[in-house]
This record gives C-alpha cells, structure tokens and sequence, in this order.
C-alpha cells in the first residue's frame, strides 16, 4: 500500500512540474549521463589515436574503428551466437551450481558454530588454491569436454559465495531467532523467514562477485580444448594473428561480463525492494 502511495505522489509531483523545473530536471539528467561517459569516451579516443598516430605498433593494438567491423563480420556471419552461446552455457551452468552449493553450505557453517569452526582450516586452505592450477586435475577426472570446464568455474564462483553467506548467516541477530522460537516457530520456519531474508544482503552480494568470477574461469577454461565460446575465439585469433578479431572477442567477454552484472545487480535489487521501504522510512 505505502509503494502505491509512493508512485502515486511521485506521478502528482510530476504532473505538477512546471517547463521550467522539467526541462531542468531533463538537464540534470543528461548532465550524469554526460560524466558517467566522459572516461569511456577518452578511453576510446587514445585507443583510436595511440596506433593511428604511430605511438604504438598498429600490429599489436588494433583501433576501435577496426575492431568495430570485425565485431560487425562476427554479427554479419552469425559466428557470434555461436560464441556466445556456448559460453554463456559453461559461464551461466557454473555459476548456478556455485551459487546453490555455496548457499547451502554456507548456511549449515554459519548455522553450526562448532561445525565451521572444525571445518574452518579446510576450506581456509582450499579457497587459497587457484581454479586455474586444478584445472589438469579437472581434465584427468573429467576429460577435456564441458564437464571440467564447468567444474573450473563452479569452483572460482563457490568461494565468494559461500564466505558471503557464512559471514551474512553468523551475523543475523540472535534476538530475532530467539523470539521466533519462543513464539513456538520450527527450525525451517526460522531458516525461511527470519536467517535467510537477514542474511540475504551479503547472500547477493557474494552472488555478484561469483559473477565476475565466473567470466575469469571461463577465459581460461575455453583457452584448452574448446572448440567454440568467446574465450577460444579470442585466443584462435591471436595464434593466427587475427589481432583485430582477438581484440573483438575480449570486447564482446567483457559486454558479456557487464551483462551478467546487470542481470545480478536488477535481481539484488528486486529482492532486496523491502530494505529501500525500510531505509525511506527510517
């Protein structure tokens, strides 16, 4: 009700805005679209010049101009779907086990105090191992195919979710929990309603950072023994010298990458809507 409310008296003050108000309101706008575009577009600009003026070897560093058309060939021959769907197959599978296993286990550690405590040095040790240097045990296990690729970024993903969810559960106030269970509440009552919206804060926030995880393992995973994702097209490119088509498949994993931390940011947001209600009327 306080949400319809809201929207209707924002819509009042709208429509009660003069010219003068809207077309400042409109000047503000375009002017935070205009900073937040400033460093992209000087990025781009010494991009552009840096190899056209000689300053560095066109050879290595193709402009943007040229990395737009082999963007532009990869759209025109249909390469790129088929790129792009393979790894958002691997990047997005993984990501979803890592996400799941994370949350789980990270909710029974930061549940059972004497359990994490003993299970603490273990995964302390582990999370230190990088996904890169298991990747040949990941082949001898699971052979050269998409399960080790997975298995790389499941595992560069976990960590970041489970240290999130351990650290959000052991911080959820304890009087809470206590007056759920003397109002007679079960334990998968007080998990659903009480530990997990509490915790689900740094739940998300350790969601986002095996997002961006994900995207690093998968570069690597795709470099070995794939035959299609953008993470082999970028290296093929090198190996043949295609230069302008390595620096395309880089620019297309990381609009891959911000897609995905859109898509995580629009979902931390949506289930996080009853903090903002919070937040406005404290």
């Amino acid at each position: 009700m306080s949400q319809q409310n809201t929207v209707s008296d924002a819509a009042v003050l709208i429509a009660r805005e003069t010219p003068g108000q809207a077309a400042r309101r409109g000047s503000l706008r375009w002017s935070a679209v205009f900073e937040r575009s400033i460093a992209l577009v000087v990025f781009v600009l010494l991009w552009e010049l840096l190899p056209r003026l000689g300053i560095v070897n066109a050879a290595y560093l193709s402009p943007p101009s040229q990395v737009a058309v082999a963007i532009a060939r990869l759209f025109q021959n249909g390469a790129v779907w088929v790129h792009l769907g393979a790894s958002a197959w691997r990047a997005l599978s993984g990501l979803l086990v890592a996400v799941v296993g994370g949350v789980v286990c990270g909710v029974a550690l930061g549940w059972f105090r004497r359990a994490e405590r003993i299970i603490d040095p273990l995964y302390q040790l582990l999370r230190q191992v990088s996904a890169f240097a298991l990747f040949p045990v990941f082949m001898l296990f699971l052979g050269i195919g998409e399960s080790s690729k997975i298995a790389i970024i499941v595992w560069a993903a976990f960590w970041p979710v489970l240290l999130n969810t351990i650290s959000g559960v052991k911080q959820v106030e304890r009087i809470f929990v206590d007056c759920a269970r003397s109002m007679g509440a079960s334990q998968g009552f007080i998990f659903a309603k009480v530990v997990l919206p509490a915790a689900l804060p740094q739940i998300l926030t350790g969601v986002r950072l095996a997002g961006a995880y994900s995207i690093t393992a998968l570069v690597a995973a795709e470099m070995i023994g794939a035959r299609a994702g953008l993470g082999f097209y970028t290296l093929n490119s090198q190996e043949t010298f295609q230069i302008p088509d390595m620096y395309a498949g880089i620019v297309l994993l990381a609009v891959f990458g911000l897609l995905i931390n859109k898509s995580l940011s629009l979902l931390e947001r949506r289930l996080l809507r009853w903090r903002v209600g919070l937040e406005q009327n404290g």
